[in-house]
């Protein structure tokens, strides 16, 4: 009877989010260099909209330095302008063919502004999560309406599905207090 509901399908979709939320958070500019922190720049060339990755070796050479190694010289500019114009808040600095990203000092107000940030990224993944909880057990109660489940069956898999919610939440909550932790440091 059972083989009509998979907890895996609904905890794979949680961990989606998870997975996504953690990409999300990686781009938050802490006080070190990081490559990820270009993941979300787009640079127009080649007629279409590309990441810096595709375009140059990105790697961090001290701990508050990226540098950009840009394998076309006619696409230094454009990349230039792109880091410019994001949220980065960070002026490239150009030398030949590779671009130096020097991460400045966070100030205690953009810190402050960073955790919130943070904290609405992650209030935005459990609202993910606690939506696919809330999807699993619509589709529970639809089975057990269409008899494909039972009662015992039905209870047994909403205390599953809240277990894996629980689960996945605080584990969210752990990934808030370590980037916390990391934005915090000086």
């Amino acid at each position: 009877m059972s083989s009509e509901f998979s907890e895996k399908n609904f905890s794979s979709k949680m961990d989606k989010s998870i997975q996504s939320f953690k990409k999300d958070i990686s781009t938050l500019r802490t006080g070190r260099a990081n490559t990820n922190m270009l993941d979300t720049i787009k640079v127009d060339v080649y007629g279409q909209l590309m990441p810096i990755e595709q375009l140059a070796t990105i790697s961090v050479t001290e701990a508050r330095l990226i540098t950009i190694q840009v394998w076309d010289k006619s696409n230094i500019s454009v990349i230039d302008t792109a880091i410019q114009k994001s949220e980065l808040g960070i002026n490239p600095q150009i030398d030949g063919q590779i671009i130096r990203l020097r991460i400045p000092d966070l100030t205690e107000e953009r810190r402050k502004e960073l955790i919130k940030i943070l904290k609405g990224m992650g209030e935005k993944c459990k609202i993910a999560i606690r939506n696919v909880r809330r999807e699993a057990n619509e589709d529970l109660k639809k089975k057990l309406k269409e008899k494909k489940i039972s009662e015992d069956e039905n209870k047994s898999f909403e205390k599953n599905i809240q277990k894996i919610t629980d689960s996945n939440i605080d584990h969210i909550d752990k990934i808030i207090a370590e980037k916390e932790k990391e934005i915090g440091q000086i």
